[in-house]
């Protein structure tokens, strides 16, 4: 259940950075993205990133609590 989690918040974190790449446009692919140099999705994908975050380290203390 660990491996999903960790898999989880990989793509979390993976899907933020993007998402903060085309809304500041230093990522502006594919071309005709809605996304890009549109402010709000900065915002969107650091949360989504730190959410992954979060979860890494809820995933890891829990681990860490059950040996």
């Amino acid at each position: 259940m660990a491996r999903i989690a960790y898999i989880v918040a990989g793509l979390l974190i993976l899907i933020g950075l993007v998402w903060m790449g085309q809304g500041s446009g230093y990522f502006p692919y594919p071309a005709e993205s809605f996304m890009i140099d549109q402010t709000q999705w900065i915002y969107w994908g650091a949360l989504a990133a730190v959410v992954g975050i979060a979860v890494i380290v809820v995933t890891g203390n829990a681990r860490h609590r059950s040996r």
